[in-house]
C-alpha cells in the first residue's frame, strides 16, 4: 500500500516522485511481482516517515512506466484501475501492507450519460470563473466511454478539495457520485457569487 495526501481515482493517471526507501522497495517489489499496489488517503499526518492516520477506501494502481535514476529515486506513471477497501492493516514491513478487497462501484441507469454531460458543463463553468489555467486536455477532456470510470474521471478534474474526492470515491454508483459533484459545484459557484455581491457593493476608495 502507498498511502498518500490525494486521493487516487479509478482511470486516472497517478505520477510520483519516490525516495523514500520503504517506497523505492515497493515499487521494486511491483515491477517483479504484477505491478499493483494500492494507495488510500492520508487522512492525518505526512506522507513521509509513517505515523500517519490512513482511509479504508482507495484504489488499486497499476504501474505504466518506470525509471530508476541514478541516486536510485524512481518516477513511476500508475493509472488507478479499481476500487479498494482495506479490511486490516498489517505491520509497516518494509512498507505499509493490509488485507484488502475489491469495492466495486454501483450499476450507471438511464440517467447517467446526462449527469456525465451537466457535470461537466459544471465544471467547465466553474474553472473559467475560478481562471483555472487549463492545459489542452483539461480545455477538451476525454472522458471514458465506461460511464463509471467517466465519474471518477470528472470527480479528478472537478477543482475540488481532497476530502470531497474521498466522497465521490466512496460514492455507491456513478448516478450519486455525480449529483454530489454537482452539489459541491452548486456550493462553490454560491459562494463565489456572494463575494461577487458583496464586492459590488463596497466603494472603492476615493
Amino acid at each position: 500500500m502507498f498511502p498518500l495526501g490525494s486521493v487516487v481515482l479509478p482511470g486516472v493517471g497517478l505520477p510520483l516522485q519516490i525516495f523514500e526507501p520503504r517506497y523505492r522497495a515497493l515499487i521494486m517489489t511491483c515491477l517483479t511481482d504484477d505491478r499493483l499496489f494500492g494507495s488510500v488517503l492520508i487522512e492525518r499526518g505526512s506522507e513521509v516517515g509513517g505515523g500517519d492516520q490512513r482511509g479504508t477506501v482507495g484504489s488499486l494502481v497499476r504501474i505504466v512506466q518506470a525509471e530508476e535514476a541514478p541516486d536510485g529515486r524512481w518516477a513511476v506513471l500508475g493509472i488507478g484501475i479499481e476500487r479498494l477497501r482495506v479490511v486490516e492493516w498489517l505491520p509497516d514491513d518494509p512498507y505499509p501492507r493490509c488485507k484488502a478487497e475489491a469495492f466495486p462501484d454501483g450499476d450507471t441507469t438511464s440517467n447517467t450519460e446526462l449527469l456525465v454531460r451537466q457535470t461537466l458543463e459544471a465544471t467547465m463553468k466553474l474553472m473559467d470563473r475560478l481562471g483555472v489555467d487549463r492545459n489542452e486536455q483539461q480545455s477538451q477532456p476525454q472522458l471514458d466511454a465506461d460511464l463509471s470510470v467517466a465519474s471518477f474521471q470528472l470527480t479528478a478534474l472537478s477543482p475540488l478539495g481532497p476530502l470531497d474526492r474521498l466522497t465521490a470515491l466512496k460514492a455507491p454508483d456513478p448516478d450519486t457520485r455525480l449529483r454530489g459533484l454537482m452539489d459541491s459545484l452548486a456550493e462553490q459557484t454560491a459562494i463565489l457569487d456572494a463575494i461577487d455581491t458583496l464586492n459590488e457593493g463596497i466603494d472603492p476608495p476615493d
